[in-house]
């Protein structure tokens, strides 16, 4: 969810802070990095049905709280995504784990994008590493090209610019994960 206006910091510190004042209400977990609000909530399946309300009553009382400070709560932003194993992904597959913001609607997706970083459902982390794999060689496909106009050393510039700041970029979200999975980077 994010909430956009423009504040400066020290405006922005004091939201902030009321924000996650508000969200503890709700005993919810948050994650807050400049606009984007994260709120999470650990559950077992059997219990998913109020953690839902908790994070639908949450969600309007951050739209509610929003409005009164002239912000703006922007729906076509928010995402929810449930994570789990697949056994237990597949258990919740006919709930209804859709959450809303007045008229608008927000529907489970399976993956999110997190900092750069996208996480999947089963925290697989395969969509990411087919992202960083493709956009790595598609970078080396253009770099190949014309590497011999470049030379070498502005050749290993570009290749540390474009192609090892991506494979770097979070790779401690793949540490233990079996190396057939991590095998396309």
């Amino acid at each position: 969810m994010q909430c956009t206006t423009r504040i400066g910091p020290q405006e922005f510190i004091a939201y902030t802070e009321e924000l996650a004042d508000l969200i503890e209400v709700f005993q919810l977990g948050h994650h807050l990095y400049a606009d984007d609000t994260q709120l999470v909530k650990r559950t077992a399946i059997s219990d998913i049905g109020s953690a839902i309300v908790s994070l639908q009553h949450c969600i309007e009382a951050i739209h509610r709280w929003c409005a009164s400070r002239r912000l703006q709560l922007n729906p076509s932003k928010a995402e929810v995504i449930w994570f789990g194993t697949k056994a237990s992904l597949k258990k919740i597959e006919g709930l209804d784990l859709t959450l809303r913001v007045d008229d608008d609607v927000i529907t489970p997706v399976s993956c999110v994008r997190d900092l750069g970083v996208l996480l999947d459902s089963q925290l697989s982390m395969k969509p990411h590493i087919s992202k960083v794999a493709s956009v790595c060689f598609y970078h080396l496909r253009r770099l190949k090209s014309i590497r011999r106009i470049l030379g070498q050393q502005t050749t290993a510039s570009l290749v540390s610019a474009l192609v090892l700041s991506r494979l770097d970029y979070c790779n401690s979200t793949l540490a233990w994960l079996p190396k057939s999975t991590i095998a396309p980077l």
